[in-house]
């Protein structure tokens, strides 16, 4: 599987590459544009989960301790595996749906889109199953029926937002506030101060002194986390290029890297203090990390399952809100509990994305001709 990884994420990034070189001024506009801090803010909170808030504190530990990872601090390691070089999937994806796709239809293919839905429902319950197992970490004690009651209130919660396209908006915008509001109340409560601060942002410089580095597989658990990169590229992709509103391709390969980039580093580096200096994050700001959480994924889980509903035809209007709420809470909190009591993993998911992004460049490669303008 490394292998497959390796060969994979070399293909992506060139193509990322070339497409800037080749289309940079290539406008990108999708079908329901918004502003830019919008679809940001969409951007930002669909494309990555509770495992921005929950991961880190438990990483640290693992990136200090693993000689592996010995070539830069555990806060530089920690934005590899989040931040910059990795969302060059989402402006892949992105562009794809937006340039490509309306043209050749690929995703109406019946096997691709079957699979390409299997793989949305599939990540959608893993970003639930990531809240069921971090959420002792958070709340000392919890009990067990109570969180697994927890968990499946907020895919409740999800399936419900995802009954109107305006809860998108809404969830996205403020949730970004939300996760600004906590970075500032956590830093506040460090004591770090601005200087503490500067001071710890600037060890994510190590990260770009060994960009290269992360471009492949460093071990199992890198090779974990680029295969979940893989498993939610195209959906997203294919979810957020809908609200692109008239970039030029460049503009939006800068825009995913630095941008979302920019609060990810912010937050991990006020976490990196507390790591570093021994320092406990109190009990009231580890529940409001929780609440942030919980929104997070609402809003994740909202934004997947309105694309693969949109994609099967399973929407309200067809089956009415009752069986459409009870039915994607029933499949998704079912699939939780596969990944909870069965080998299934997220790698394997992101296997089978590997698979449908060859089949993709086959079939571009095959029909480039209609991709050319129409003659005069």
């Amino acid at each position: 599987m490394a292998l497959i990884l390796t060969i994979a994420m070399a293909v992506t990034m060139l193509t990322a590459l070339v497409l800037v070189i080749r289309w940079g001024n290539a406008i990108c506009t999708g079908t329901i544009p918004v502003s830019f801090f919008t679809f940001i803010a969409i951007l930002f909170t669909s494309g990555l989960d509770v495992g921005l808030i929950m991961f880190p504190l438990v990483d640290f530990e693992l990136y200090a301790s693993e000689p592996d990872y010995a070539f830069a601090n555990p806060l530089a390691i920690e934005f590899g595996f989040w931040g910059f070089l990795v969302w060059g999937f989402y402006f892949l994806t992105t562009f794809y749906f937006c340039i490509v796709e309306p043209k050749l239809k690929l995703f109406e293919i019946p096997a691709i889109k079957v699979t390409n839905n299997v793989v949305i429902i599939g990540t959608c319950a893993f970003t639930a199953l990531l809240f069921l197992v971090y959420l002792p970490d958070y709340i000392e004690g919890i009990g067990e029926p109570f969180r697994y009651g927890l968990v499946g209130l907020v895919i409740f919660c999800a399936t419900v937002s995802s009954t109107d396209i305006k809860f998108v908006k809404i969830l996205s915008v403020s949730s970004t506030w939300l996760f600004f509001a906590l970075i500032a109340g956590v830093w506040l409560a460090s004591g770090m101060g601005v200087a503490g601060l500067a001071e710890s942002v600037g060890g994510v410089g190590a990260y770009f002194a060994n960009i290269h580095r992360f471009l492949f597989p460093i071990n199992d658990y890198h090779q974990f986390y680029l295969y979940w990169w893989f498993a939610w590229s195209i959906m997203i992709g294919q979810f957020v290029a809908r609200f692109v509103g008239d970039l030029e391709a460049w503009k939006l390969l800068l825009a995913l890297l630095i941008v979302p980039s920019i609060p990810i580093a912010i937050w991990f580096s006020v976490l990196y203090f507390y790591f570093s200096n021994g320092l406990e994050i109190g009990t009231w700001w580890r529940l409001a990390m929780v609440v942030v959480g919980v929104i997070f994924v609402i809003n994740s889980l909202d934004s997947l399952i309105r694309l693969y509903t949109q994609n099967l035809g399973v929407t309200t209007d067809r089956f009415g809100k009752i069986f459409y709420v009870i039915g994607n809470w029933a499949a998704l909190s079912t699939l939780v509990l596969l990944y909870m009591f069965t080998p299934l993993k997220i790698e394997w998911i992101g296997l089978v994305v590997v698979g449908i992004y060859i089949a993709i460049y086959f079939l571009v490669l095959r029909r480039r001709q209609q991709l050319l303008p129409s003659p005069v």
